[in-house]
């Protein structure tokens, strides 16, 4: 498989910040994927969570200072794979899910790029 054929595959975004959710949405669509939904909200994102249809999610880990946690199990209850995106490391993350794959903010396409890759091979069928 080469650079320019990248395995694609359809992204739920959670951020709040709208211009960092921008430039995620931006990095997703140049690698390749498309993004499902998004949301800057945890209400709304519990909803796009159970709704949505995606192969996989990047959750910012703190959503306008509320912890992601709600949604991240709803996520799971789908059996979907999740990123969590966070600036505080590991010990941001909340404790039931540090087992997951994180991006560390900010982060490079690359980073991404190799993620997303690692995260969806992993639950391959």
């Amino acid at each position: 498989m080469t650079a320019t054929n990248p395995p694609g595959g359809s992204v739920f975004l959670v951020e709040d910040e709208v211009m960092i959710r921008m430039m995620v949405a931006d990095m997703l669509e140049e690698l390749g994927y498309s993004v499902a939904a998004e949301a800057g909200e945890i209400n709304e994102a519990i909803r796009l969570a159970d709704t949505a249809k995606f192969d996989i999610a990047i959750l910012d880990v703190n959503v306008n200072g509320k912890v992601i946690s709600p949604v991240a199990e709803v996520i799971a209850s789908r059996n979907r794979p999740f990123i969590f995106a966070t600036g505080y490391g590991a010990q941001g993350l909340p404790e039931e899910f540090r087992d997951r794959p994180t991006l560390q903010k900010p982060f490079q396409m690359e980073t991404l790029a190799q993620v997303l890759s690692t995260t969806l091979k992993g639950v391959a069928v």
